[in-house]
């Protein structure tokens, strides 16, 4: 109940400085991301810990990035937002129709994806290289999908073939614990557990696919050590 009071809140203020974000700074909207920061972290705080690991590998706040994280449980974009970095996440169309959460997605300028949609794909691919040359980050789950049963599946490839095109670092971000608290299918339940977020040095390159397999490595190794 309280937790629903403070979404409403923060959703209403979120509201009121939107004309404001929208005049001085459309891409970043770091206003909004402090509020879902905040609302993340009362949202996520009274269930379970979230340890960081590594939080000297971020970039500075004006630096455009490509983030990637493997994706175990709903709660993998609550937990994130609890970093307070100001990066676009890629999301369902139907997500944004869900009253609150949906609408404030919107408004933090999440960027919508039709799945096998190629002109939505297309899409897509060009509003996250106009945000990153326009100063903002961007965020994917390459993996495209949650995992159900906690092991790392393939990447694809755009992400990094935006790094790749715009010369913009990749932050390879490791999430642990979530899919034991939330597992897939079923988002009614919440196990009791800890997280752990395992933020890695950036990788830097031209070749998409070297980009793409050094993350994965990366991000498997991490999930090997924990297991």
């Amino acid at each position: 109940m309280v937790t629903a009071i403070v979404a409403i809140f923060l959703f209403v203020l979120m509201m009121v400085a939107h004309p404001f974000v929208l005049l001085f700074d459309r891409y970043r909207r770091k206003a909004h991301h402090f509020i879902a920061k905040v609302w993340a972290t009362l949202t996520v705080t009274p269930f379970f810990k979230v340890e960081f690991e590594g939080l000297e590998n971020l970039p500075s706040h004006n630096t455009p990035a490509v983030y990637v994280s493997n994706h175990q449980s709903f709660l993998d974009i609550y937990t994130l937002l609890t970093l307070g970095r100001s990066f676009k996440f890629i999301s369902k169309t139907g997500i944004f129709v869900f009253p609150i959460i949906g609408w404030a997605m919107f408004m933090m300028g999440v960027i919508p994806l039709k799945r096998m949609d190629s002109r939505s794909q297309l899409d897509c691919f060009k509003r996250c290289m106009d945000l990153i040359k326009k100063g903002a980050s961007v965020f994917f789950f390459p993996e495209g999908t949650r995992s159900r049963d906690g092991k790392l599946g393939s990447f694809k490839k755009g992400a990094f073939s935006i790094a790749a095109k715009t010369g913009v670092p990749v932050i390879p971000i490791t999430l642990m614990g979530t899919g034991n608290i939330m597992p897939v299918g079923k988002e009614g339940i919440l196990n009791s557990g800890s997280v752990k977020v395992v933020i890695h040095k950036p990788i830097e390159g031209k070749d998409p696919e070297l980009l793409c397999n050094g993350s994965r490595s990366i991000i498997e190794e991490s999930l090997n050590c924990q297991g």
